[in-house]
């Protein structure tokens, strides 16, 4: 039974997705999940929006920030759903990475993070502030172009935003549901002028251009973690 244990909003997403080799991500994810693919190819995204409303249930605490995550794609070995896994989480909230780290046991990294916005046009920077963790720094411009429309069924834009569990390791592998309506996707343009994650992360800079969607605005909520 869904309990959503959070509530939150998600405003000006940017997704920004590369194809790469499955053994290169295999090699980086816990025991009992297999990589993702689609068409053959895992995918690293890289994922950044703001959340200017986070409501723990029961709680008095309201937070909002950005945040900023490198991710890939997994499912449980031997068959089950698929889910997002996370490399890192890096947000612009000291008590919002506390809480995060405790209740979902995900790898979140403290950061200065600001989101100013011209029109339809969204600045999102990232420094990372966590002295006990890589350095990593990223800064986009970016807007919408397009109509608003939701990833087709089978699709490879389904495959890379419709997912609707993370998978986490604390003593075990762990999974946690989130409900959302389908997103409402767009075409975007953007410039990376700094990217350092996927350094951060151990991973060498895929090659190309990453394939690129935006979402305005969704509200999401978050169940409590499942013992896989």
């Amino acid at each position: 039974m869904h309990r959503d244990l959070m509530s939150m909003t998600w405003l000006d997403g940017l997704f920004l997705h590369w194809p790469v080799d499955p053994a290169l991500v295999e090699e980086r994810i816990p025991a009992g999940l297999d990589v993702a693919t689609y068409d053959g190819d895992a995918w690293l995204g890289v994922v950044a929006f703001e959340m200017p409303e986070i409501r723990p249930r029961g709680s008095p605490i309201r937070l909002g920030f950005p945040e900023v995550n490198l991710r890939t794609y997994v499912e449980p070995a031997g068959g089950g759903e698929r889910g997002v896994y996370f490399f890192n989480l890096d947000a612009g909230d000291v008590l919002g990475v506390a809480m995060a780290r405790l209740f979902f046991a995900l790898p979140y990294y403290h950061a200065d993070m600001h989101v100013s916005r011209d029109g339809d046009e969204v600045h999102f920077t990232h420094q990372r502030t966590n002295p006990h963790a890589r350095p990593a720094e990223f800064d986009a411009v970016y807007r919408p172009t397009g109509s608003v429309a939701s990833a087709e069924p089978g699709s490879l834009d389904e495959f890379l935003v419709e997912n609707y569990r993370f998978y986490t390791e604390r003593s075990g592998l762990w999974y946690c549901p989130i409900r959302h309506d389908p997103w409402p996707l767009q075409d975007a343009t953007v410039d990376v002028r700094v990217n350092t994650l996927f350094e951060a992360n151990g991973f060498e800079r895929p090659a190309g251009e990453p394939l690129v969607h935006y979402a305005g605005e969704l509200h999401v909520t978050a169940d409590r973690l499942h013992r896989v």
